[in-house]
C-alpha cells in the first residue's frame, strides 16, 4: 500500500468521525434542552410538569422531575403519575384527536383494554389499539382533571393553541433538518476539497 492510500484511508475514516461528532453535536443540545413528551397530560398543563421541581395539585409536598411517571405515587392526588396506573386517584388524558378528548381513571392506563379512541391508554407496546377517533367530531376542551371540577373554554380556542404548537414544531423540525443538511453538504464539500489537494500535491 502506498502513502497516497493509506493518507487518502486515512483522511476519509478523519472526515467520518469528524461527520459522526458533528452529527452528535446537532442534534444533542436539541435532545437535552426539550423534555421527552409528556404522557397523559392535557396540553394546557404541559408547563406545569416543565419545571424541574413540581408541586402536587393539592398543595401537600414538591417533588423533582425525575419522579414524573415513574409508576410510584409521590402524590395523593396523583399529580405526579399522569401517565401510569400508580395513583389509585390520578387520571390520565386523552387527546383523541379528531373527536371528544377526556379523562380517564389512571388504572386503566396499559390494561391491555383501548380506553381512548386514540389507543394513547395502551401506550407500552403490550397491545396495538387502532386510532377508532372520527375526524371532525365533537371537540370539547378542559383545562384541568375532571375530577377537580373542570372549566370548558371556547373550541376556537383549543383550535387556535393546536395550530400555534403544531406550526412551531414543524417550524423547528424544518429549521433543525435545513442546518443538518446544511452542515452535511458543507462536511463533504470540505472533505472533497482535502482529497483534490492531496492527489494533486
Amino acid at each position: 500500500m502506498s502513502a497516497e492510500t493509506f493518507s487518502d484511508i486515512q483522511m476519509g475514516t478523519r472526515c467520518s468521525a469528524h461527520f459522526i461528532c458533528l452529527c452528535f453535536l446537532l442534534t444533542s443540545p436539541a435532545y437535552c434542552l426539550s423534555h421527552p413528551p409528556l404522557v397523559g397530560v392535557h396540553p394546557l398543563d404541559e408547563k406545569y410538569y416543565r419545571s424541574e421541581v413540581i408541586k402536587c395539585k393539592d398543595g401537600t409536598k414538591y417533588f423533582p422531575r425525575d419522579r414524573l411517571n415513574d409508576n410510584f405515587c409521590d402524590c395523593i392526588d396523583g399529580t405526579d403519575e399522569p401517565g401510569t396506573s400508580a395513583c389509585p386517584t390520578g387520571k390520565f388524558y386523552c387527546q383523541n384527536l379528531g373527536s371528544k378528548p377526556q379523562f380517564i381513571f389512571s388504572s386503566r392506563v396499559n390494561d391491555l383494554f383501548c380506553d381512548c379512541c386514540d389507543g394513547s391508554d395502551e401506550y407500552d407496546g403490550s397491545i396495538h389499539c387502532p386510532n377508532t377517533c372520527v375526524m371532525g367530531g365533537n371537540v370539547e376542551y378542559r383545562s384541568d382533571l375532571v375530577s377537580i371540577g373542570a372549566k370548558k373554554t371556547n373550541d376556537g380556542v383549543k383550535l387556535k393553541e393546536s395550530v400555534y404548537n403544531l406550526t412551531g414544531l414543524k417550524i423547528a423540525i424544518i429549521l433543525q433538518l435545513s442546518l443538518v443538511i446544511f452542515v452535511v453538504v458543507l462536511w463533504r464539500v470540505r472533505c472533497h476539497n482535502r482529497y483534490r489537494r492531496r492527489r494533486y500535491h
